[in-house]
């Protein structure tokens, strides 16, 4: 496909308005748009929505683009859904079709939560077929490696811009100091030099070294910093909604936003949560003033863009089951006076939201100025205009073909996923370390694809018949699905229920057994480990890569990023707000193996 690179036609005067003339500069770009621009056209600007892209049913009337562009004159979504590098492509240009069909034509701007990731928590990843597969955010921050967080950034970003997304919903830059939360796997895990230093690599690998045309601008979550939730629970839903600070660590949980700031990020997301018995406010961070104006604007400088997270205004309905708006400490007041409190908490755009009426609601009440609205607006057409939207919406879609999912890209993924692999135990037997195993080993195996299994030994039907057990298995959680959405978080308890942890205590009592275990949160695992002979932490890798350090294809160089606690009874004990708090610990942050070392 060809990209049109002409200007737009001519206004009505015979000449070319100056927010489409590429050589003005941008500033001046900016005041002629938003002099042209409607106050309904102004409010669009202020919703970053939700769509779904390639999926076997007819969309929602509100998540259908041609409701929310034409009609809405909203131009910010993300999208979840998976499909090659040409359909994802050719569907953003007809996007962008449909925004160029507007009055004004202001480009669209499409938006995604990460899709590179290999682990098994589908709520840290999007999906996508089209691009290279590494390890999650945990992964990077267990290869414990700037400069590969960096290379894997500027990776992402050539994918995310060749099929025409320009907005990253990451980084996570949250510190994991509460082992039982459910987005640990999208962090950079609880070491805080190690979160501030990978925020940095990571933006600047998207981003480049300022927001330009090849750039993807960050929106960096959840400012002031999640993961301290009262008893782990996240706040997407009602019984999550309090973010607690027994240790006093609410300055430690800032640190890698502050790196954020000055690292140049684009935009800022503030969570859910509601901070209980501190000086702030009790109301969930989106609505707080004294945090997105006070702290993040004022004290903190940030002049970016500043996003909600999803749904804080209106209840939901996802598959027939309730979604609560995230309206914490705010449940009370209508959607209108939500919306209104966020604004004037100085947010910019509300996120997962379409209810424009209700700001066009408070415009015409007088309750918000048309001066407040230009305030967000030149935020987000400025972004636009550094992007280089205006300039070039289409993207080529040949270029996605050969850009996304290349042979390089694919396989510095792979070796990333090798890298964030952690060896936790490798015990002797008869004076021999169990890894790496023998090539012609008998092999039990759980977990494990058995034809890519077949190319490493000889498969064996039961652990009696083998030499080595090999078993692949996710850390433990327990299963939630009253409201929509839970069933994708992992919460709850960290330790194995008695069954499953019987049957793996039977396989490592018939044969030497080496477990990999999905480190998607920290587990507790005392009694698994002194079982087995040999334990490997996973953050996102596949069979092949898991198998290749098993026997000896690579070498273990990964570190813990979070510990892994002693029992359940250190993590109720445990301040949740404090890296490193647990008493203890099973193995400590940090930990690591490699071949060299003994079990």
């Amino acid at each position: 496909m060809s990209i049109a690179t002409e200007p737009r036609d001519l206004n009505r005067n015979g000449t070319i308005d100056i927010y489409e003339d590429p050589t003005a500069p941008i500033e001046d770009r900016i005041e002629d748009l938003l002099g042209q621009m409607t106050i309904p056209e102004k409010v669009g600007l202020m919703f970053h929505h939700m769509t779904l892209f390639n999926v076997p049913f007819p969309l929602p009337p509100s998540m259908d683009p041609a409701h929310f562009i034409v009609e809405r004159q909203v131009n910010h979504s993300a999208f979840f859904g998976a499909g090659t590098a040409v359909e994802l492509a050719e569907w953003h240009n007809g996007l962008q079709r449909l925004a160029e069909s507007t009055r004004l034509g202001i480009p669209f701007t499409l938006s995604s939560d990460p899709r590179h990731g290999a682990g098994a928590n589908p709520i840290g990843i999007a999906g996508s077929q089209a691009f290279s597969v590494w390890p999650d955010a945990i992964g990077l921050a267990a290869a414990r490696d700037p400069e590969l967080t960096r290379q894997f950034a500027d990776i992402a970003r050539q994918e995310y811009t060749a099929v025409g997304i320009r907005v990253s919903l990451h980084p996570q830059s949250d510190l994991a100091t509460e082992p039982r939360w459910g987005r640990i796997s999208g962090t950079f895990g609880e070491d805080v030099e190690v979160v501030c230093d990978l925020t940095e690599a990571y933006i600047r690998g998207f981003q480049g070294e300022t927001i330009g045309p090849g750039s993807v601008s960050c929106m960096t979550k959840h400012f002031p910093g999640g993961g301290p939730q009262k008893d782990g629970e996240d706040p997407h839903f009602p019984y999550g909604r309090e973010q607690v600070y027994p240790g006093g660590g609410f300055a430690i949980h800032l640190k890698p936003f502050e790196v954020a700031i000055r690292t140049g990020t684009g935009q800022m997301m503030p969570y859910y949560g509601m901070p209980v018995e501190t000086e702030w406010e009790e109301v969930g961070f989106g609505f707080n003033k004294g945090i997105v104006t006070g702290l993040l604007r004022e004290q903190l400088g940030f002049d970016g863009i500043v996003c909600t997270d999803w749904g804080l205004i209106t209840d939901a309905d996802i598959a027939g089951k309730p979604l609560p708006a995230r309206a914490w400490g705010v449940e009370h007041l209508e959607p209108i006076e939500r919306v209104a409190k966020a604004i004037d908490a100085g947010c910019d755009q509300l996120g997962g939201e379409i209810c424009t009426d209700l700001l066009l609601a408070l415009v015409e009440q007088g309750r918000v100025t048309e001066a407040r609205l230009d305030l967000s607006a030149r935020r987000i057409l400025r972004e636009k205009f550094r992007l280089g939207l205006f300039d070039q919406p289409y993207v080529d879609v040949d270029a996605a073909h050969r850009i996304c999912g290349n042979e390089g890209f694919v396989q510095a993924g792979i070796a990333a996923q090798r890298r964030s692999l952690v060896l936790l135990k490798n015990e002797e037997i008869a004076g021999d370390p169990v890894l790496p195993a023998a090539s012609d080993a008998l092999l039990y195996i759980e977990g494990i694809d058995e034809d890519t299994a077949a190319g490493y030994g000889v498969v064996v039907n039961t652990p009696a018949e083998a030499d080595l057990a090999i078993v692949r298995i996710g850390a433990p959680f327990e299963p939630r699905s009253e409201l929509a959405l839970e069933e994708l978080f992992h919460a709850g308890s960290l330790a194995f229920d008695e069954a499953t942890l019987a049957h793996l205590l039977e396989i490592a009592a018939a044969v030497p057994t080496v477990v990999a275990i999905e480190l998607d949160r920290p587990a507790v695992i005392p009694e698994l480990t002194a079982a087995v002979a040999g334990l490997i932490g996973v953050f996102g890798a596949s069979d092949a890569v898991v198998l290749d350090l098993i026997f000896g294809n690579s070498s273990p160089t990964g570190k813990l990023p979070f510990e892994l606690p002693s029992s359940m009874e250190a993590v109720l004990a445990q301040r949740s707000d404090l890296p490193a708090d647990s008493k203890d610990p099973l193995f400590p942050l940090g930990f690591g193996l490699n071949y060299a070392m003994g079990s």
